[in-house]
């Protein structure tokens, strides 16, 4: 057995980049960079199209609030709620991990909600149809900070990219799930991107919005089959919980993306 394990890809990197002097971890930075590139993408956007650049500095504000709030709610009353609900302060302590993409969806679609209602010049669908461009690509870093973490890994598997996560301690071959998200979420960035810049679809209301409910939400539903489960409770489930909060979101969705516009008549 041992000699088949070293044709797989032994994992072990240290979260920390640098341990000895800075407590700065991998997945910190490459969350930072999500927002950083993010910033700079959406600069772009609002200078193509005319929009007032000194609202832009309180959207950050409103997104980087509304991303980490609701990603830590959602994930203490969607996964943990019995243990959170009885150690209420535990909630405030981010930096213990644990953190949800679905949560971090409503916190960032409210943030936007309010950030629209004081700057009216950039309403609702006009934000979130170009935010969800960049939230994208944050995706996939904040993936490869999962990697460096050695965490939302995969099943047991004998595909020949299989990584061995030293951390575990387990010696046992899985699949690189966080990779295969990154991956996916770049490709998504690229594909919105695309929409946002050459084509008329970008100009209907939700439908960017939409799309990326679909693209990003689908693939979480499928990606699930390939990874162990984040919270024990989830074992007596046909889906687990990402797949089952993916569902209302792709559904949304759809919805988006094929409803009559507003003003349109049949």
């Amino acid at each position: 057995m041992s000699h088949i394990l070293l044709n797989y890809i032994h994992w072990n990197l240290n979260p920390a980049i640098l341990p000895d002097l800075l407590p700065v971890r991998w997945y910190g930075l490459l969350f930072m960079l999500g927002f950083v590139f993010g910033y700079y993408i959406i600069q772009g956007m609002y200078q193509r199209e005319g929009k007032d650049l000194t609202a832009l500095d309180n959207l950050s504000l409103y997104v980087g609030l509304g991303t980490i709030l609701g990603a830590r709610l959602g994930h203490c009353l969607f996964y943990e709620p019995e243990y959170y609900l009885s150690h209420p302060l535990q909630i405030l302590y981010i930096w213990q991990g644990g953190l949800a993409s679905h949560g971090a969806v409503i916190g960032i679609l409210l943030s936007t909600f309010l950030y629209g209602k004081k700057y009216p010049q950039t309403d609702f669908w006009f934000v979130t149809d170009r935010l969800v461009v960049v939230i994208a690509l944050a995706g996939s870093l904040i993936r490869l900070g999962n990697l460096a973490n050695s965490e939302i890994y995969g099943l047991p598997t004998t595909v020949p990219w299989a990584f061995v996560f030293e951390r575990l301690g387990d010696g046992v071959p899985r699949h690189p799930t966080q990779l295969y998200e990154s991956t996916y979420y770049l490709i998504c960035f690229i594909v919105l991107y695309h929409i946002y810049r050459k084509t008329a679809k970008a100009q209907q209301k939700g439908f960017l919005l939409g799309l990326f409910m679909v693209m990003i939400f689908g693939f979480r539903f499928a990606i699930e089959f390939l990874k162990e489960n984040q919270v024990a409770m989830e074992a007596e489930f046909a889906f687990n919980l990402g797949q089952m909060l993916s569902i209302p979101v792709v559904v949304s969705g759809l919805f988006l993306m094929f409803r009559r516009p507003p003003g349109v008549k049949s």
